[in-house]
């Protein structure tokens, strides 16, 4: 097997074996904690130019399949024939990646389909080593070379500095829909419609709507407010992705504008940021991030602890429980992380508004934080009976 090697922009150079397809890519190295869901990570829109590194020291045993897939309805994505498995990361690195597929529902092996996109990845290198860097110098330009792209290690690096880094980078638009579609409810008629918007939406998100009744239009990041209020939604969705909330101007107005309409409003992710920032808040880029399955999340307003799924390198100043005056009234912060302290929700105290750093659309889990998709369908069924909304 052919050499590959992973170079930092510290300078420090990781030498192991290629891992799927064979040449160069670029990105921001992080880490993800997850021991299991490979494939919901890999195909998540979220980790756009992003090389992961996995914390698990074996990969792959479970293979790739035709249904655990991410991606619906991003750019690259065919929605219409059910194609919901193009990978997003930039790159990939693993220690041991499993020699034999052991799962009855796989269609190839996670390095033949990682072959098969053209995913760059390395194997068989100490990815605990790596973690340990990034967690003392914090995230960081990275790329993975091998075959023809190999060279001395300074021009690798040179190469890696050379790239943009995530810090001010604009992202949402490269994963957005194309075009708007329509995912119906599950087993009956519609009880409520929700725009959704789409800067990096995941596949289970819809499915979480369409199972509680809900009518969902998946909507390109670029819509406008008439557009929205043309579906006359009952309320409207913000979804997770990648890329620096502070470059997400028009998207802020676009929920200011939605806010002044009077709309109940959930935020996902980026979707929280998104609407911290609408509300007045700033953001800020985290040392190395939160990303696993395993997280541990403190809903401030009634001690519930969720253990939840997290992908995110961006996050929102607050502390918990503070309170603050907004164009739209007073908000406050509502979870935050019990590892850091980090702002995992803000919440309008009107019930209008709220939103949560973490994944309650967690595939393939945990499942602690579902209830939020309840309580958003709980708020729109309180709307139309106070007559908010035709």
């Amino acid at each position: 097997m052919s050499t590959a090697v992973l170079v930092l922009e510290n300078g420090q150079v990781f030498r192991g074996r290629e891992f799927g397809a064979t040449g160069e890519t670029l990105g921001e190295a992080v880490f993800c904690t997850a021991m299991t869901g490979y494939q919901e990570t890999l195909t998540d829109p979220s980790y756009h130019r992003q090389i992961v590194v996995a914390t698990a020291p074996q990969i792959g045993n479970t293979g790739w399949n035709d249904e655990d897939g991410e991606s619906t309805g991003s750019a690259g994505s065919d929605t219409a024939s059910g194609d919901t498995g193009k990978i997003w990361v930039a790159g990939y690195a693993v220690r041991n990646p499993t020699r034999r597929v052991s799962n009855w529902r796989a269609t190839t092996s996670l390095e033949d389909e990682l072959r098969r996109q053209g995913i760059v990845g390395i194997s068989g290198i100490d990815t605990r080593s790596i973690v340990r860097v990034l967690r003392d110098h914090g995230s960081m330009r990275a790329g993975v070379f091998s075959g023809a792209a190999l060279s001395a290690d300074d021009e690798l690096v040179a190469r890696v500095r050379d790239q943009p880094q995530m810090k001010g980078a604009d992202l949402a638009g490269e994963v957005t829909t194309d075009t708007g579609y329509v995912v119906e409810p599950t087993g009956g008629e519609a009880r409520f419609t929700v725009a959704a918007l789409d800067l990096g939406i995941k596949t289970n998100t819809p499915r979480m709507f369409a199972q509680r009744g809900v009518r969902v239009h998946v909507l390109p990041s670029t819509i406008g407010l008439d557009a929205i209020t043309d579906l006359r939604p009952d309320g409207v969705f913000l979804s997770n992705g990648p890329g620096d909330p502070a470059t997400a101007d028009a998207m802020v107005e676009l929920t200011r504008a939605v806010l002044g309409e009077g709309l109940p409003l959930f935020g996902i992710c980026f979707g929280n940021q998104i609407l911290g920032r609408a509300l007045g808040r700033d953001t800020y880029k985290m040392k190395f991030g939160h990303r696993g399955i395993n997280i541990p999340v403190v809903d401030h307003v009634t001690g519930k602890v969720s253990i939840t799924a997290q992908n995110h390198g961006f996050a929102l100043e607050g502390e918990a429980g503070e309170e603050f005056d907004t164009d739209f009234g007073r908000a406050r912060v509502s979870h935050v992380c019990a590892n850091d302290g980090t702002v995992e929700g803000v919440e309008l105290l009107s019930g209008q508004a709220f939103s949560v750093q973490y994944h309650p659309e967690a595939a393939a889990g945990p499942h602690d934080a579902a209830y939020l998709f309840d309580k958003f369908v709980t708020h729109l069924e309180g709307d139309r009976a106070h007559g908010t909304r035709a």
